[in-house]
């Protein structure tokens, strides 16, 4: 299955966790990194090649860290530019139809803040159902996420074990049960 991972960092070099990530990543062939900041500095996406590099891959994870529980801005006009009527959806759209979406998250808080008596008040799950929202409406897969938790206090083993997890996880992960 090609796996096409869209990392979504404005400071990657900043980010301990998403370089481990990304370097663990390009072990795997059949594993695409497409960095959205470094390909488009300017934020002027081009909405073809984005197209192709979907349409080309089986799954797209979507890595990035949580930003005011939700996704960087550069991913929230990707998905407004991208993800186009006639193209995605609509009638005519049915470029998206049975792909796999999911996400691969960093966050400050700890496991424990997301839940709903912890501090944030919602679980991921619930933070993370626009993206899921988003697959469904396109025809594609949501899978489950994939998270590294209270990034702040983040060890080396534990750093190190996160990106074998993550490859893992990648390897195995198959899309949630739809429940109606």
């Amino acid at each position: 299955m090609k796996t096409l991972v869209i990392v979504t960092h404005p400071n990657i070099e900043a980010s301990q966790w998403n370089k481990t990530w990304v370097a663990e990543l390009k072990k795997y062939e059949d594993i695409t990194i497409h960095e959205l900041y470094e390909a488009y500095p300017d934020e002027n996406i081009d909405v073809a090649r984005e197209q192709q590099l979907l349409e080309s891959h089986d799954r797209v994870i979507f890595q990035y860290p949580l930003y005011w529980y939700n996704t960087p801005p550069l991913l929230k006009k990707w998905f407004d530019t991208v993800l186009l009527y006639g193209w995605a959806y609509g009638p005519e759209g049915t470029k998206m139809t049975g792909k796999q979406f999911g996400v691969a998250i960093s966050t400050y808080g700890t496991e424990a803040s997301y839940q709903p008596s912890g501090f944030n008040r919602f679980t991921l799950e619930e933070i993370l159902r626009p993206i899921e929202a988003t697959a469904h409406f396109i025809s594609a897969a949501y899978l489950p996420h994939f998270s590294l938790n209270d990034t702040s206090n983040v060890t080396e083993e534990r750093l190190a074990q996160s990106a074998k997890d993550y490859i893992h996880h990648l390897q195995t992960v198959q899309p949630a049960a739809v429940t109606v």
